[in-house]
């Protein structure tokens, strides 16, 4: 009889947990943050390649890594949105100045234009954060036609400047509160 039960009791409570797991998951929703709560907080950055050939997508690699090296200078010291919008407004002439340097070191002769705007992204998990789709204050950079495949990551905080090979790795605490914070994790 024992044996007999022993499957059925594995059943039902698996069954249990299933139904507690389902039961759950629009918990989980309710407390994961919107697009427009986000928006008021961060600070994307889309940058968009001439055009789709290996060449325009590789030079758009080169001009990432160039202006997001400068971006963690500008926005080391930045605590609130309002102060790197400022920031990167500022640094708006330098950051294309570094930007079509960087196209021109690598043969190409088109330029940059950057623009500070609102952009539609899509939904992005940035290492365990999830940034719902919706519109976003952002940094979009176009290179020449500004008609290939793009990237974008988070400018403010600052999660996509990672340090290059060999450099120190100084963690910035106040970036890891501020998206806690903003996703309602303690």
């Amino acid at each position: 009889m024992k044996r007999r039960c022993l499957p059925l009791i594995a059943l039902l409570i698996l069954a249990a947990a299933a139904l507690l797991l389902a039961a759950c998951a629009p918990l989980r929703e309710n407390f994961l943050p919107t697009a427009d709560e986000l928006s008021s907080e961060v600070i994307r950055i889309h940058i968009r390649a001439n055009g789709n050939g290996e060449a325009d997508q590789r030079v758009k690699l080169a001009v990432r890594d160039a202006l997001t090296e400068k971006l963690s200078v500008i926005l080391a010291d930045c605590t609130t949105k309002s102060e790197a919008e400022r920031a990167l407004s500022a640094a708006k002439d330098e950051l294309t100045q570094i930007a079509d340097s960087t196209l021109e070191s690598c043969g190409f002769d088109y330029k940059t234009r950057i623009v500070l705007t609102n952009e539609h992204f899509p939904e992005k998990d940035y290492g365990g954060y999830t940034f719902p789709e919706g519109d976003y204050d952002a940094m979009l950079v176009l290179l020449g036609k500004g008609t290939g495949e793009n990237w974008w990551c988070v400018a403010f905080p600052p999660l996509c400047f990672v340090p290059g090979e060999g450099d120190e790795v100084v963690y910035r605490s106040w970036v890891k509160e501020k998206l806690d914070e903003l996703f309602g994790r303690r």
